[in-house]
């Protein structure tokens, strides 16, 4: 007789699970299984791969993994893990991680260190999510900041390559934003990105400053570099950009809104995430055919993209560590990380996988990619730990304050300085 357990009220909804711990159903061999529960995305073709996937190591091992929706939105689902970890349950095995949250949850995660092969994966996303040295989680599918840029008109105003640094971005979104308004499209802007008061800010603002500051930003808890020489610039920089280059609104834009400016045909350049090629490239889309993609313009420092993702994590309460070690080795296989590329367009997190010519044949655009996750920047969550959304929101809330011309970038970045140092005293 199945085992099961009551509901659980968690975050801001409730979440019925139904576990299979002993519950009868049987391996090939008509054995008893051992039950996983994976608490995965709850959204999209990752829904339908995990399915699959989990049927065919069912079938492999005899294992059983049962898979349950996390919540919609990021902050609650982070929520919904918090409320199980601090519970100390062994309901939830398996947990899907946004890759900020290591720092914040890594004390109740096994470590994985010498129980995969961190060899394989791109090791920035390894180091990433190591916390007091502690491999907290597998790469699952990566993410990272992007340039996208129309290359019909770069060709129609006499650019042969995309922006290079920042300088090179600010003339050619000039020149074309002049000359497609003359043309008639008073609606043209030369360049969107996510300039509203969130997380989405602080991965712009962390590209823009990063690729400024030799040391970077954010080295460790003691050395913010907030208020340095190229971290002033790079904010004044970028607020210089509002009204002239970028629409006025762009202080309030999280990645849609910019993708929606972009994808009706009204900005020269783009930042954002790799989602929006696909979306670009659809049928109906007005720009389908006329853009490409290329990395975060650099400044006199570096090239900078930030590291997005999710990663795999295992909670050190489940009572079948040894099973779920072998679900997430099935599911971050070079062989796991292939099917979704193909068939869902998520990013693969070893660098093996941009060698496969399937791969590239169905994704053509991952071949920059690979290039880039050598350059990325990580958010300091691993360096803050626990705090790190309240850092984080001290950093942007300030670079907000800059964007929207109510704080000079000296005194914004010195305030969110003294702010994040009070905020890590604590």
């Amino acid at each position: 007789m199945k085992k099961k357990f009551p509901v659980l009220l968690v975050g801001t909804g409730i979440l019925l699970l139904t576990f299979f711990y002993g519950c009868g159903s049987s391996t090939p061999n008509g054995k008893n299984s051992v039950g996983l529960t994976f608490l995965g995305d709850p959204l999209g073709k990752l829904v339908e791969i995990n399915q699959s996937m989990a049927d065919e190591f069912e079938k492999k091992t005899g294992i059983k993994v049962k898979i349950e929706k996390g919540s919609e939105n990021s902050t609650e689902r982070l929520a919904q893990i918090q409320n199980f970890l601090s519970a100390k349950t062994s309901e939830i095995d398996i947990y899907q991680i946004d890759v900020i949250w290591p720092g914040m949850i890594g004390e109740h995660m096994i470590d994985l260190h010498e129980k995969i092969d961190e060899k394989v994966f791109f090791p920035a996303i390894i180091k990433n999510n190591t916390f007091q040295e502690k491999l907290i989680a597998a790469p699952f599918f990566a993410d990272a900041g992007l340039l996208y840029y129309r290359a019909d008109l770069l060709a129609k105003y006499g650019f042969t390559n995309p922006p290079d640094t920042w300088d090179e971005l600010e003339t050619m979104a000039k020149k074309i934003m002049e000359g497609e308004r003359k043309d008639g499209n008073s609606s043209f802007w030369g360049y969107v990105f996510q300039g509203a008061a969130y997380e989405g800010l602080m991965c712009n603002a962390l590209e823009w400053q990063t690729s400024e500051e030799i040391e970077g930003i954010f080295a460790s808890q003691t050395s913010l570099n907030l208020t340095g020489d190229g971290s002033i610039l790079a904010a004044d920089r970028a607020a210089s950009w509002v009204s002239i280059i970028s629409p006025p609104g762009v202080t309030t834009y999280k990645e849609e809104e910019s993708r929606n400016v972009w994808q009706s045909g009204n900005a020269a350049f783009m930042r954002n995430w790799p989602y929006a090629y696909t979306l670009g490239q659809n049928e109906g889309s007005l720009i389908k055919g006329k853009f490409d993609i290329a990395r975060i313009p650099a400044g006199k420092a570096r090239y900078a993209a930030t590291l997005g993702g999710w990663q795999l994590g295992i909670s050190q309460y489940s009572k079948h560590q040894k099973e779920a070690i072998e679900f997430v080795k099935f599911l971050t296989s070079t062989g796991a990380q292939k099917r979704r590329a193909i068939e869902g367009g998520y990013i693969p997190v070893s660098p093996e996988v941009y060698d496969d010519e399937e791969v590239i044949k169905a994704r053509p655009y991952f071949r920059l990619l690979r290039e880039i996750f050598t350059q990325v920047v990580s958010r300091p969550s691993v360096v803050i730990g626990k705090k790190y959304n309240e850092v984080s929101a001290a950093y942007y809330s300030q670079i907000h304050q800059t964007l929207s011309g109510q704080e000079t970038a000296s005194a914004a970045m010195s305030t969110a300085e003294n702010r994040i140092k009070e905020i890590i005293s604590r």
